[in-house]
């Protein structure tokens, strides 16, 4: 036995599943190749409990990740911490912790984590919804590189490519590595006007080893993207055609730069680790607005330029301690996070809808906003093994203040704030192959810059504004063979407080207690121990129950918005020889878009806002030849999303709202080689 330390740096993938005290999915490389994914969105589909919506609103374009669990708020994916080789994406991951711009493209990922439970004493702040962690290729042992491309397109909009690129290595004695990698995610989407995609994602990684037990890690990264968001359609216009854009001028632009440092000392039966890293990051959109009154029949264009930075630093130290028929690993960690928020917002005058030919100019500077938030969190988790037992009591302890200057208003918010999140884990070993866990922790998340601004008068926060916090539990399963891997989870998540967005003219929504509970389930059964015939097959499915609902108000018992109760995957892979064919579905039944008012609606409104939206069943396929190390591991792939066109369409609150069309039936193309 050697000591863990930090859970996201495991290789093993199958060890790490089986040991974890809760809900848990890692998704391969080979995995999201042969789904044909050529988005982050596209690869977090079918995970169990996770539900991706389609671009929409002001998340709508390939830059944002619009991800929920279990029945949580998947617009911009607020409700959960998401990391790129364990540092967040989000720009200010305690007061901005949507992500509307996701800085990161698909072709640089070697796999992503999924947490869904057992997460909240290590990993935070937005920990309602679990972590999702995006693991980048490794350094290669010796000199090595590799290139692909991913093309697709439907029979509206045009052609969208996503390339990537690699090559590094590492000196022969293994004491220094470095590897470069590129994404890019460039073209038209199956909207038919300004639905354009431009995405470069730069990542440097090296690697110094100083002896056997201390190494030096240094990521450097920049990404861009410039996107079109070709927003919502009324219902008329769905009608009409439902891949047409009537919104010529919305526009989402934004880059980051960051980098991170990290030092690590490894003994078999202490770890310690000392990370700090640092990141700069710009957002801006143009998002045209109707008017009302009398200004009904006009719009103008709003822009919002929007500055952050973070900086933190993380020690943390484990250690391994064995008696006679025990051990203790006891982990102490602590983070100081420091971020700042500069927000600005610019308009345009009032002029006739429909009436511009060009982008009006946004001269008219009527918002600013500053801010920042200073916080403190230390963590203690202590894994005991006795026996066939393994137990892990954990408290993470948060200490936290945030404030924000309105330049316009003559205002000045602050507000602190302490939060203790216990946790505990158990898990029964039957072998090595069969486990069983439950675990139940506290989770919250953080105030945000927008909400203290909202409501409220001259100094004074919105009354009853507080950190948003859960109770989480969990029982599951877990076995793996080999040839058989199964998973089966209970969840129930119990949310004292949630905060819901519901448009910019509304704001926040307090729903009171929310609840979300239900069961996921997973399998992957490799058929060729079965018969000689089925050498080569494998098949996969996925089912995940979700019932997410409001406690009170108008609204009791009923469904919380965007949400679908029952998702189904499954599909099959069958490889012979240098082939491989792969056939997928993937079904999720109808989501709610209730509004706000008294009345829960579901019939369909004019605009395309409110109203039902109907499940649907969707089927893929796919064939890939290899033609080997000769080739340069040449390996070609064609296949089609939506095989037999099933119409799908979700729907927007936002500014730029209304009903926003599914994927068509959609044809891709794949080449990738290595070197």
């Amino acid at each position: 036995m050697v000591v863990v330390g930090n859970w996201l740096d495991n290789a093993d993938n199958s060890d790490t599943l089986l040991n974890h005290g809760g809900a848990r999915t890692i998704k391969t490389k080979k995995q999201i190749d042969e789904s044909g994914a050529q988005t982050i969105a596209d690869a977090l589909r079918g995970i169990p409990g996770v539900q991706v919506r389609d671009s929409n609103g002001t998340g709508g374009s390939d830059v944002s990740l619009n991800v929920g669990i279990r029945g949580l708020p998947a617009r911009l994916s607020p409700r959960s911490t998401i990391l790129l080789d364990g540092i967040p994406l989000a720009a200010a991951p305690y007061g901005q912790p949507q992500l509307s711009m996701s800085p990161l493209s698909l072709g640089s990922i070697n796999s992503i984590d999924v947490m869904r439970g057992a997460t909240s004493v290590r990993y935070g702040p937005q920990n309602v919804g679990g972590v999702i962690n995006f693991v980048t290729k490794p350094i290669p042992a010796t000199f090595s590189g590799s290139a692909s491309v991913k093309t697709q397109g439907a029979r509206t909009g045009g052609l969208k490519t996503l390339t990537d690129a690699s090559v590094g290595g590492s000196k022969e004695d293994s004491s220094a590595g470095a590897l470069l990698l590129y994404s890019g995610l460039h073209g038209q989407g199956y909207r038919k006007n300004n639905d354009n995609t431009d995405i470069d994602d730069i990542i440097m990684k090296t690697r110094y080893t100083l002896s056997e037990t201390d190494e030096l890690l240094a990521n450097f990264h920049y990404y861009h993207a410039q996107s079109g968001m070709p927003g919502g359609l009324s219902d008329a216009q769905y009608k009409a055609d439902p891949y047409q854009s009537v919104r010529s001028f919305d526009r989402f632009e934004g880059n980051r730069q960051d980098m991170s440092f990290k030092y690590r000392h490894q003994e078999d039966d202490k770890q310690f680790e000392l990370l700090t890293w640092f990141s700069k990051s710009y957002r801006g959109s143009y998002i045209e607005s109707e008017g009302k009154d009398k200004n009904a029949g006009n719009s103008r264009l709003v822009s919002y330029p929007r500055h952050y930075t973070a900086y933190a630093i993380e020690p943390s130290y484990s250690q391994l301690f064995r008696f006679d028929n025990q051990s203790h690993e006891i982990t102490f960690g602590y983070r100081y996070l420091n971020e700042t928020a500069d927000e600005k917002a610019y308009r345009s005058s009032w002029y006739q809808t429909g009436s511009q030919g060009s982008r009006p100019d946004t001269g008219d500077y009527y918002q600013h906003t500053s801010g920042g938030t200073e916080a403190h969190a230390i963590y203690i988790d202590d894994t005991i093994n006795a026996g066939n037992w393994t137990i892990i009591p954990g408290l993470r302890y948060e200490n936290i203040n945030i404030h924000l200057d309105d330049g316009f208003r003559n205002q000045y918010r602050s507000k602190s704030y302490s939060e203790p999140l216990p946790a505990l884990s158990v898990i029964y070993h039957i072998d090595s192959q069969w486990k069983i866990f439950a675990n139940t922790g506290s989770s919250f998340g953080s105030l945000q810059y927008f909400q203290l601004n909202t409501g409220g008068a001259g100094n004074d926060p919105a009354n009853g504004l507080s950190a948003e916090k859960a109770h989480n539990y969990e029982v599951g399963t877990r076995f793996d063979n080999g040839l058989l891997s199964a998973e089966a989870t209970v969840f129930y998540i119990d949310f004292n407080d949630q905060l819901q967005y519901i448009e910019n003219s509304t704001g926040w929504t307090n729903l009171g207690a929310t609840t979300h509970q239900g069961i996921e389930l997973a399998v992957n059964y490799d058929l060729s121990e079965i018969a000689p015939v089925l050498d080569g097959t494998s098949i996969y499915s996925t089912y995940t129950y979700t019932k997410a609902v409001s406690k009170r108000g108008n609204f009791a018992d009923k469904d919380l918005p965007f949400y679908s109760r029952q998702v189904f995957t499954a599909g099959t892979r069958y490889e012979t020889g240098n082939w491989v064919w792969n056939l997928n579905t993937y079904a999720q039944s109808k989501q709610q878009s209730p509004g706000t008012g008294k009345d829960y609606i579901t019939e369909g409104s004019a605009d395309g806002r409110y109203g039902i939206i109907p499940g649907y069943m969707m089927w893929d396929a796919r064939g890939e030849y290899h033609f080997g190390p000769q080739w340069s591991d040449l390996t070609l792939s064609a296949g089609v999303k939506n095989l037999f066109d099933q119409a799908n369409f979700t729907r927007s609150t936002d500014n730029n709202y209304g009903i926003y069309a599914g994927q068509p039936r959609t044809f891709f193309a794949q080449a990738s080689v290595t070197f």
